[in-house]
C-alpha cells in the first residue's frame, strides 16, 4: 500500500480540507474491516475501490456487474484499472432483465437494477468473511432523483464517500493527486438511462445504442449521449464540442452511422448534452432534470 496522497509542503486551505477528508475516508474504511465495493469503473467507484485497497489491502474486493446495461468498454476499463492498481476484482452476473419491473422501464428502474446488484453482492459476501457492501455515491448525489439509493438503504449498503463529506469535484481532485486515470473521466451511466421511461428496455436496444456511442466516440467526441426514441436517435453533444459536430460533412457521417444501425431518423439536440435529460418529463418532486440514476 502506498498510503495517503501527498498534497505538498505549500498546501492551501482547500488542500488541507481535502487531506482531512481523505484521512477520514481511510479511517471509515479501516473500521469496516472487509468490504465489497460496487465498482462500475467510473470516477467515484474507481476512487473508492482504490481508497479501499489503500486502507484494507486484500480485504477490499471490487465487484462489477456483468450486464447488458453496462457497455463492454466500461467493463474493459474497470478490469484494466483494477489490475493496474492491484485491486482484487470480481465480475458477477446480474439478471435484472429477468425482472419485468426493470424491463418495463418506469421511473423506478434504477431501484430494481441496484436491488439486483446488491442482492448478488450479498450472496457472495460470505465467501469474503461477511464483507460489508459499499458503493460510490457522493454528497452531490444526495439531492438527485436516484432510486438506487433506496435500494442501498434497503440492503444496508454503506456510503463511505458521503460519510467522509466528499463531493464529485473533490473526488476528481483527489483522484488526480493519486495519479488515477479516472480523475477526468466523463460522466457515465448505464445504457438503460438512454431509453425514455415507459419504453421497454431490451438487450437488443441497448446494443444498438452502445454501438452508436462507440462509433461516435471514434469520431473524436468525448461527452455525449445517444437517446433512443424508437425510429429516432437523438444525439446530445456537450456544447463545447458542438462546433465539431456542426458541419455538412459531420452531418453526413452521423446520419449514415445511425441509418446503418437501423434508425430511420436522427437529430442533434440543440440544448446539448445534459445529465439525466430523460428525467425532465418527471414531476419536480421526483427530481426532473436531475442527474442520471447511476452513480459512477
Amino acid at each position: 500500500m502506498t498510503g495517503l496522497v501527498s498534497l505538498g509542503r505549500n498546501a492551501t486551505a482547500d488542500a488541507t480540507v481535502l487531506r482531512e477528508k481523505q484521512d477520514r475516508l481511510f479511517r471509515i474504511l479501516r473500521n469496516l474491516g472487509k468490504v465489497l465495493v460496487a465498482y462500475s469503473g467510473g470516477t467515484d467507484s474507481a476512487y473508492l475501490a482504490w481508497a479501499a485497497r489503500e486502507a484494507l489491502g486484500d480485504s477490499a474486493i471490487a465487484v462489477t456487474a456483468d450486464s447488458p446495461s453496462i457497455p463492454e468498454s466500461h467493463k474493459r476499463d474497470a478490469i484494466a484499472f483494477a489490475r493496474r492498481f492491484g485491486i482484487r476484482h470480481e465480475l458477477i452476473p446480474s439478471h435484472e432483465f429477468d425482472n419485468p419491473a426493470y424491463v418495463a422501464n418506469n421511473p423506478d428502474r434504477c431501484y430494481h437494477c441496484k436491488d439486483e446488484l446488491f442482492r448478488r453482492m450479498e450472496q457472495i459476501a460470505p465467501r469474503y468473511g461477511g464483507a460489508v457492501i459499499i458503493y460510490g455515491v457522493n454528497t452531490d448525489d444526495l439531492g438527485d432523483y436516484r432510486p438506487g439509493q433506496n435500494a442501498a438503504r434497503l440492503h444496508g449498503v454503506k456510503a463511505p464517500l458521503v460519510e467522509a463529506g466528499l463531493s464529485k469535484a473533490e473526488i476528481r481532485e483527489l483522484s488526480r493527486l493519486a495519479g488515477l486515470p479516472t480523475w477526468d473521466r466523463p460522466a457515465a451511466a448505464c445504457l438503460s438511462s438512454r431509453i425514455p421511461y415507459g419504453t421497454p428496455v431490451t438487450p437488443e436496444v441497448l446494443r444498438r445504442v452502445e454501438l452508436a456511442e462507440e462509433r461516435i466516440r471514434a469520431l473524436g467526441f468525448r461527452q455525449f449521449r445517444v437517446r433512443y426514441h424508437g425510429e429516432l436517435a437523438r444525439l446530445e453533444i456537450d456544447r463545447s464540442e458542438m462546433p465539431q459536430a456542426f458541419s455538412l460533412e459531420m452531418f453526413d457521417r452521423l446520419s449514415a452511422l445511425f441509418k446503418e444501425l437501423g434508425f430511420l431518423y436522427s437529430a442533434i439536440d440543440l440544448r446539448g448534452y445534459r445529465q439525466g435529460s430523460l428525467n425532465e418529463v418527471l414531476a419536480p418532486a421526483q427530481g426532473g432534470s436531475q442527474e442520471e440514476n447511476s452513480p459512477s
